[in-house]
């Protein structure tokens, strides 16, 4: 996420995915976690008890650039979780 507190980002999206794969999950997107420009994110994982999720902080220039970065993050969320279950369903 950037630090720059100079210009703060004004569009802000967080999502919390709970899901028995939420470290394997977190761990796949983990490497895409980085400043890209108009938008920054954060991913990180959360284990409280039975409670595994995945929380994903968005923050954005403008909404424009929050959109794109939602629609990237969410399909790479999506795609790992999916590639979970068909492991699973082995």
């Amino acid at each position: 996420m950037s630090s720059d507190s100079g210009n703060p980002k004004k569009n802000k999206a967080v999502f919390r995915f709970e899901t028995p794969y939420a470290r394997t999950v977190w761990q796949a997107v983990l490497p895409e976690d980085e400043d890209m420009g108009r938008s920054s994110s954060k991913v990180t994982l959360c284990e409280e008890g039975d409670v595994r999720a995945v929380v994903l902080t968005v923050e954005a220039d403008d909404i424009s650039a929050l959109r794109a970065a939602l629609n990237t993050w969410l399909r790479l969320i999506q795609i790992s979780e999916e590639m979970q279950e068909a492991i699973r369903d082995e």
